[in-house]
């Protein structure tokens, strides 16, 4: 039970008029008010007695009552608060452990650096954008070059860029290259040089297939070889391949090379090795010419995002060949291989 000199230290706390040893008992006494059933069950019956106490008619027990609930609710908004500022303190604690040899260590070689040689370095990171096999990634370049990657690419680049715009391909890329004549466009591809003019084009380069396919769509590009077997100059409408050391030109349509920007995949007479080649990445799958003179056969068809069931269904019933899927294997890792497409002529 309370007595009336507990509620008056109560009422005395409220007004702030309690001295240390008040607040101490107070704030004891109601820290866990609302999950103490005892305390609640005290205050319910001393409420009771005290309501109708003409000594204390006077007393505005809602007033009091609304107090100690914001009191409570204070105290335990203070405990979290307090709960976070320890978390914080221990978090900068452990970073600054952790990112002080870093720190010291840069520092160190900073001023070395700036010792050794009297300048201060350049300050140069790298990005790069890689697609993964099966997919497509859009890209913008610092400068405002835009494109698109193709399944298992890779495009790398230093920083800054807009004063070096020399980037290197691994794999198969459409570019729209924003025009700087002070600035010339440069893309290694591991073999050889393209340098472009403000152009639309698209470079195919998979280190695998061990060949270079430059389609140019308008502008202008120069292709070199980094052994020095010459330069060619490619106007639109034009297709260069480099493979073995050896370059060859030829005029084509810029559309077929693109389409798979689109979703498209499309054969215009390629011969099947190619269209191997080609579903190969766009499936992300093997296949195997289990026939050796489907190399040489030609294929024409057009493809927009069909599954390669259908794909193979339509080689199948317009060419003379049969084909077959082999089950997939999981590797000890846990990692399965790829799904392996063979291809048979059809006797």
């Amino acid at each position: 039970m309370l007595n009336l000199k507990e509620l008056e230290i109560i009422k005395r706390y409220i007004n702030g008029l309690a001295n240390s040893n008040e607040k101490r008992y107070v704030g004891s006494l109601f820290s866990n008010g609302e999950e103490n059933p005892l305390l609640r069950h005290a205050l319910e019956k001393d409420w009771d007695k005290i309501s109708d106490d003409q000594e204390l008619s006077g007393v505005d027990f809602d007033k009091i009552l609304d107090h100690l609930q914001n009191r409570i609710r204070k105290n335990k908004y203070q405990k979290s608060k307090e709960l976070i500022f320890r978390l914080y303190r221990v978090y900068i604690k452990v970073a600054a452990i952790i990112l002080f040899p870093i720190l010291i260590g840069g520092t160190v070689f900073y001023f070395n650096n700036v010792n050794n040689s009297g300048t201060t370095p350049d300050l140069e990171a790298s990005a790069s954008i890689y697609a993964p096999l099966g997919s497509r990634v859009t890209f913008n370049l610092p400068d405002g070059t835009s494109g698109m990657l193709n399944s298992g690419s890779n495009l790398s680049y230093s920083l800054p860029f807009n004063s070096n715009r020399k980037v290197k391909l691994e794999g198969e890329a459409w570019f729209e290259v924003m025009k700087d004549e002070v600035h010339p466009f440069e893309i290694n591809t591991g073999t050889s040089v393209v340098k472009v003019f403000g152009t639309a084009f698209n470079l195919s380069a998979y280190p695998a297939e061990n060949y270079v396919e430059v389609v140019l769509q308008s502008g202008k590009v120069e292709f070199q070889d980094k052994k020095g077997n010459g330069k060619e100059i490619l106007h639109p409408s034009e297709r260069l391949i480099f493979q073995n050391g050896a370059i060859s030109k030829s005029v084509t349509d810029p559309a077929k090379y693109c389409a798979w920007t689109k979703g498209m995949l499309v054969f215009r007479g390629d011969s099947m090795a190619e269209v191997a080649r080609r579903i190969e990445r766009w499936y992300n799958v093997s296949v195997e010419l289990a026939d050796k003179e489907l190399e040489n056969y030609s294929f024409r068809a057009t493809f927009e995002d069909d599954k390669i069931e259908d794909v193979l269904a339509f080689l199948a019933m317009t060419s003379p060949i049969k084909y077959q899927i082999a089950p997939r294997h999981m590797h000890k890792d846990g990692k399965y291989e790829k799904e392996i497409v063979k291809f048979y002529f059809k006797k």
